[in-house]
C-alpha cells in the first residue's frame, strides 16, 4: 500500500508513495532512519516506514544539517521538504521511489534509539535468543516484515475465498474441556471451581461438529489452537492457527471438491509464478508408505520405492535371503537412484545410513561393461547371453535381434549385492526399476513398519544429494484411507490412530466384524512438498458407532459420558452426515514465503523451549494468585 495519507501532522505521504509525478511538491514524511550516508558533505538519510523507503538529502549549509549529522539508525524522524528528481547517476531502479528524493528543509526528531542489540539494515544471521528477545527490532528487518505482511494478505485471501464459497465464519470457545486430540492440553485452573481446570482447545473439533448438529451448514474459522508439545521447524510450540472447516451432508469427495479449489487458487495467487498441482492425486496411506516411506510425501522428488523381495528370496545374498526365509513379514524395498551410479556416492550413502544408526545400506550401481572377443566365440557364454538379452530389436515387425559378432558391451551391476545375487537377478532388478548406465539402487530389508521411516529418509537424501528434486513448484496430494486404530506399544492396547470422531469405513458392521487394526477410516490429509498442511475426516454422526469405536480404544461408558457427554447427547438428537478439514495457516504461509522455519512467518514466536523471551513467559505467579486458585506447587527436586 502506497496511498497518500491525509493527516499532515506527521506525514502527507508514506515513505513508499513518492514518484516522479510528485516532483515539486512540499511533503512531510515520517519513519525510521534506515541508514545515513555521507557523500562528500552531502548527507543522505534513507527513511523507512511500513510502506517503503524514501531517500532524503541535505546540504551542509542547511540550518538543519546539525540535526541530520547526529541522527542514527532507527531514530524516528519527521522530515519536511520538496520532492526533486534524482541525478542520473543516483537513480535506483530497484526501489519504487528510486527516481526521486526529498530535499530536506526541516527535521523533527520524534524519538531517539539506543545502541541496537541487532542491526536492522541488511540481514545478518543473529542468535535466536537475541532475535526473540528483541523481536520488535527483528520485525523491522525487510524480509521478516514482508513475510508478516504476506501472512496477513494470505489470511485475507483465505477469508474471501471461503466466504465466496458459501462458508460462514463463526467463533468457538477458547476455555473448554480437555479432549484427547493427540497432544497434551494447556490447562487453566478455575478460581470459581476449586480443583477443576479448563483446557485451551487443541482444535475446535467438537465445537465445529456441534455447529453442524445445530443446523449451520458450512462453517469456517481462522482458529487459534493450543498444544503443549515440542517445537519443530514446521510446528510452533504452544499455539498455532488453522483454517478450520466443517460441512454438512457431505461425502469425502464433497469435502475434496470444496477445499481443493481454495487451496489450489490460494497457492497460485501467492506462488510467484511457480507451477501448482491442478488436480490433487489421491494416494492411499498404505501406498504412500510403500512408495515414499512417509504419509507426507514430497512429490517433487521423482523417486518411488518398489518392493523387490522376490529377487532376493533364495538368493546368494544371505543377509536378506535369511531374513525373508525366517519371517514372511520381511520385505526388501528398492530405492532407485538415477545418476547415482558411482562407488563414491554409494559409499557415502552407506556411511550416512550407519550414521543414522543402521547397519548399512545395500546397493548396486550400473556401469557399461565391455565383452571380450572370446565371449562371442562361445555361443553359450553367459556374458554373451546377457548381452543378447539387452539388445534392441532391429526390426519391430520381424522381432529379430541384432547380435554383435565381436567385442561389445552390456549393462552390468557392481557392488557386493550384485556379486552375491548373480547377473540374472541383477538384470531382472534393473529392468523392473528401469535403470541404466550411471544409475544405482539402494536396498532396505526388514519389517516395513519398522524401517519405512528410515527408507523415506534415504529416499529424501538420495533425491536431494543427486539434485533430482524440482524445488520451484508446489506439488499437492491427498493421503486417504488411514487406519482407524493402531497398536499402542507402550500401553499395550488398541488406540485411535488419528481423530477419534472419524467415521470408520463400513460403519458399525466393520467395527463389529473386523480386526480393529484392519479397519480404515474416512480420514485424509492434504500434503504439499512434503509438508502436512491439514488433517480431516468424515465424522461419525451415530451414537452407537461412537460408543463402539471408543469401546475398542478402551474407553468405557462412564469415561465416554464424562469426557464426551456433550457430543454423545448431541448425536442422539439428529446429527447430519458431516465432515471437514483444518489446513494449518502457519505452514501455508511458511511454504508460500519459501521459509524453512515457522518462526520466520510468525510475529511473536516462542523459542524451542516454549519460552516467550520478549514478554518473559512462562513466569512465576504470586502466592496470592495461587491461594485464590487453591493451588499448591509440587515442584521437582533440582
Amino acid at each position: 500500500m502506497t496511498n497518500n495519507l491525509t493527516s499532515d501532522a506527521y506525514r502527507t505521504h508514506t515513505c513508499g508513495a513518492l514518484r516522479s509525478a510528485d516532483v515539486g511538491e512540499q511533503v512531510h514524511v515520517s519513519g525510521w532512519v534506515h541508514r545515513v550516508r555521507d557523500h562528500g558533505g552531502l548527507l543522505f538519510i534513507d527513511l523507512r516506514d511500513h510502506y517503503g523507503l524514501t531517500q532524503c538529502v541535505i546540504e551542509p549549509e542547511n540550518p538543519e544539517f546539525s540535526k541530520a549529522e547526529v541522527a542514527r539508525s532507527e531514530w524516528v524522524l519527521k522530515i519536511s521538504g520538496k520532492v526533486v528528481d534524482r541525478s542520473s547517476d543516483n537513480l535506483n531502479p530497484d526501489l519504487p521511489t528510486g527516481e526521486v528524493e526529498v530535499r530536506i528543509e526541516n527535521i523533527e526528531v520524534l524519538s531517539e534509539a539506543s545502541e541496537l542489540p541487532l542491526p536492522v539494515f541488511n540481514e545478518p544471521d543473529y542468535p535466536e535468543e537475541t532475535r526473540l528477545t528483541y523481536r520488535f527490532l527483528d520485525l523491522r528487518r525487510e524480509t521478516l516484515h514482508a513475510n508478516i505482511v504476506k501472512r496477513a494478505t494470505i489470511i485475507a485471501s483465505i477469508r474471501r475465498r471461503m466466504t465466496d464459497a458459501g462458508f460462514f465464519e463463526f467463533q468457538t470457545p477458547i476455555l473448554t474441556a480437555s479432549s484427547p486430540e493427540g497432544a497434551r492440553d494447556f490447562l487453566v485452573p478455575s478460581r470459581m471451581h476449586p480443583g477443576k481446570f479448563y483446557a485451551l482447545p487443541q482444535a475446535p473439533q467438537q465445537f465445529k461438529q456441534l455447529v453442524m448438529i445445530a443446523g449451520f451448514d458450512r462453517y469456517f474459522q481462522i482458529a487459534p489452537c493450543f498444544r503443549d508439545e515440542d517445537a519443530r521447524a514446521d510446528r510452533s510450540p504452544g499455539e498455532f492457527y488453522q483454517l478450520d472447516i466443517e460441512m454438512s451432508f457431505v461425502s469425502q469427495e464433497d469435502v475434496f471438491n470444496a477445499v481443493e479449489p481454495v487451496m489450489r487458487d490460494l497457492f497460485e495467487e501467492f506462488a510467484d509464478g511457480k507451477p501448482v498441482t491442478q488436480n490433487f492425486p489421491q494416494i492411499t496411506y498404505a501406498e504412500s508408505l510403500q512408495k515414499y516411506g512417509s504419509d507426507k510425501p514430497d512429490l517433487r522428488n521423482p523417486i518411488e520405492m518398489e518392493d523387490v523381495t522376490e529377487h532376493f528370496r533364495g538368493s546368494g545374498f544371505k543377509i536378506f535371503a535369511g531374513q525373508i526365509k525366517k519371517d514372511d513379514k520381511v520385505r526388501v524395498w528398492a530405492i532407485p537412484a538415477k545418476t547415482g551410479g558411482s562407488r563414491a556416492f554409494c559409499d557415502r550413502m552407506n556411511s550416512w545410513a550407519q550414521g543414522e544408526g543402521q547397519p548399512g545400506l545395500g546397493y548396486i550401481f550400473f556401469r557399461e561393461i565391455s565383452l571380450p572377443d572370446e565371449a562371442f566365440s562361445d555361443l553359450k557364454h553367459p556374458l554373451k547371453e546377457l548381452s543378447i538379452k539387452q539388445q534392441i530389436p532391429s526390426s519391430q515387425e520381424s522381432g529379430e535381434t541384432f547380435v554383435p559378432q565381436s567385442a561389445s558391451t552390456y549393462i552390468g551391476g557392481a557392488g557386493p549385492v550384485a556379486k552375491n545375487i548373480g547377473e540374472d537377478r541383477t538384470e531382472a532388478l534393473r529392468k523392473q526399476l528401469n535403470l541404466g548406465i550411471g544409475d544405482a539402487v539402494f536396498f532396505v530389508c526388514g519389517v516395513p513398519k519398522k524401517f519405512a521411516d528410515f527408507a523415506g529418509q534415504a529416499r529424501t537424501k538420495v533425491g536431494e544429494d543427486l539434485d533430482l528434486v524440482d524445488r520451484d513448484r508446489f506439488d499437492f496430494c491427498w493421503i486417504v484411507d488411514y487406519p482407524m486404530f493402531e497398536w499402542d506399544e507402550d500401553a499395550k492396547k488398541v488406540d485411535f490412530s488419528h481423530n477419534p470422531f472419524s467415521m470408520p469405513q463400513g460403519g458399525l458392521e466393520a467395527l463389529e466384524t473386523k480386526d480393529p487394526l484392519d479397519v480404515l477410516a474416512y480420514q485424509y490429509d492434504i500434503v504439499c512438498n512434503g509438508v502436512e498442511l491439514s488433517s480431516g475426516a468424515i465424522r461419525n454422526h451415530k451414537p452407537e458407532i461412537m460408543r463402539k469405536a471408543f469401546g475398542i480404544a478402551g474407553y468405557d461408558e462412564s469415561v465416554l459420558e464424562e469426557k464426551f457427554g456433550g457430543m454423545l447427547r448431541a448425536l442422539q438428537y439428529g446429527a447430519p452426515p458431516h465432515g471437514g478439514i483444518a489446513p494449518g495457516v502457519d505452514r501455508i504461509v511458511m511454504l508460500l514465503c519459501g521459509e524453512p522455519n515457522i518462526r520466520e512467518v510468525t510475529m511473536f514466536p516462542m523459542n524451542q523451549q516454549a519460552e516467550d523471551l520478549l514478554m518473559g513467559a512462562p513466569s512465576e505467579v504470586s502466592a496470592q494468585q495461587l491461594r485464590e486458585l487453591h493451588i499448591r506447587l509440587n515442584l521437582p527436586k533440582s
